[in-house]
């Protein structure tokens, strides 16, 4: 039989040549899946991403002008979330909702050219809903709760048109940032709570508003649509908004009985 020769096979210098095949394919694997596991942590959610935008539409007190759209493009009409922060507001994808709200807003926008309050009635559409904001000086006295006799007027207009809609509605007090403090509003939290408490109670009492689908809120001078800087400003500023909440929002309100 033939003897192998010195550069023959076996455990001899060949072998040792193989010997980082195995750690090497073993490592490959590994890094591998490394990043495969990277991948399936940058995919993002359509519904987390939409939940993203808006609470940094709130953090950043919707101010500036941003554009935040859900990256995939595959995504079905009922999973992609664009939204455009425009001067502080969001205009939604809700089509439905906005084509249900065009008739409210067409009689509200018929409502102020009518009393001629255009300079003091504003309309936007935000990611929330439609808000309607009301100047303070059309519904109350200076450092007053108690609604007007114009404001009567308007109420009674503006609750016909707010009662053709099934959506919840919130009502919202604010002021400027100037202190208050009488026996009745030791600060502007009780007076902007006590207003929109004011036009709640009479909305019900009036109209016979469904109680259950209205809520009073009071921001205080905390939630300013302008500066507080200029008279201009704090007048913007001093409001009581009404919210016709988008029908996606029914889910986080509490259930009517």
């Amino acid at each position: 039989m033939k003897r192998p020769g010195k550069h023959g096979g076996g455990g001899g210098h060949g072998g040792g040549r193989e010997r980082w095949v195995l750690p090497y394919a073993d490592f490959v694997t590994v890094l591998l899946c490394f990043f495969i596991v990277l991948y399936s942590l940058s995919t993002i959610d359509a519904h987390k991403f939409a939940a993203l935008a808006r609470s940094l539409h709130h953090a950043l007190g919707g101010q500036g002008s941003v554009l935040i759209e859900a990256p995939d493009a595959s995504l079905g009409p009922d999973e992609r979330f664009p939204m455009e922060l425009d001067k502080g507001f969001v205009k939604s994808s809700d089509t439905a909702f906005l084509a249900q709200m065009a008739p409210v807003q067409k009689q509200v926008q018929e409502l102020m050219e009518e009393a001629g309050l255009t300079a003091h009635i504003e309309m936007t559409t935000e990611e929330r809903g439609l808000v309607i904001s009301i100047q303070d000086t059309v519904l109350f006295a200076t450092g007053s709760a108690d609604l007007t006799p114009t404001a009567r007027e308007i109420m009674d207009k503006l609750g016909l048109i707010l009662l053709q809609t099934p959506n919840y509605i919130r009502i919202e007090g604010h002021t400027d940032n100037v202190p208050i403090n009488t026996p009745r509003f030791p600060s502007n939290w009780e007076l902007s709570a006590a207003r929109s408490t004011s036009v709640v109670r009479y909305l019900i009492a009036r109209h016979n508003f469904p109680p259950e689908r209205l809520s009073a809120t009071g921001y205080g001078e905390y939630r300013p649509r302008d500066t507080n800087d200029t008279a201009q400003g704090r007048q913007r500023n001093r409001r009581v908004d009404f919210v016709v909440l988008s029908s996606i929002y029914e889910k986080t309100e509490p259930q009517r009985q």
